[in-house]
């Protein structure tokens, strides 16, 4: 494992991990770390305002919203100024995709019709939506394989369970589409990265999986 994005976390009411709690992280090891941003949704200028310090003054990479925590789907009204400032800053909008494993309503996690919306609206906006959207895999394919700048991110499910029809996508059509993701702690990042390479993957593509493709689209170089 070479690199890590470590994420900042801001639920309603309140921080759970600060951004910069995080740079703090980055800044000591530098060439491990990745710093993606959170901001207050409900509150959007001042969400506008702490992602663009995030990225300008602590060096973050991405932003990060999940839409279950707020019970909101992406194509809600108060995502929209993030959205515009992260085409300005030219960083990745990162996202949930599929059920939730709380107890909170799912249907924000629909990649269709809501994260096709915001694709459409905002065709430059690069977008990383994780948890493969299970039940709604194939949608998410579909959205993958549609917009130019959507991609599907893995984390929390362990590859050896990744549905068949992802596995097809990776292999064929989408393997510049697909970015290896673990959700750590909940997933050990050695037994994923294990289980991956026991797929026996052209070279090519267990490259672009297991880290080119990430370093393309959060454009780590």
């Amino acid at each position: 494992m070479d690199r890590v994005l470590l994420c900042a976390w801001h639920r309603p009411g309140t921080w759970i991990i600060t951004n910069d709690t995080i740079a703090e992280f980055v800044r000591q090891f530098p060439e491990r770390f990745v710093g993606v941003a959170a901001g207050n949704l409900e509150k959007p200028v001042e969400a506008v305002h702490e992602v663009e310090r995030a990225v300008k003054d602590l060096g973050f990479k991405a932003v990060r919203v999940l839409p279950w925590l707020w019970n909101r789907p992406p194509n809600d009204k108060y995502y929209f100024p993030l959205y515009v400032k992260c085409i300005e800053l030219n960083i990745p909008f990162c996202t949930q995709v599929g059920h939730t494993g709380p107890l909170m309503p799912s249907e924000p996690g629909r990649p269709i019709p809501y994260l096709d919306e915001v694709a459409l609206t905002f065709p430059a906006l690069r977008i990383v939506a994780g948890h493969i959207g299970y039940p709604w895999t194939d949608e998410m394919i579909g959205l993958a394989w549609k917009h130019e700048h959507v991609f599907i991110d893995t984390s929390a499910h362990a590859p050896r369970y990744y549905p068949p029809q992802l596995w097809h996508y990776l292999k064929t059509y989408g393997q510049d589409k697909v970015l290896f993701g673990t959700n750590f702690p909940q997933l050990s990042w050695k037994q994923c990265v294990q289980q991956v390479q026991a797929m026996n993957l052209p070279q090519e593509i267990e490259t672009k999986c297991l880290g080119e493709n990430a370093r393309r689209v959060f454009r780590l170089d």
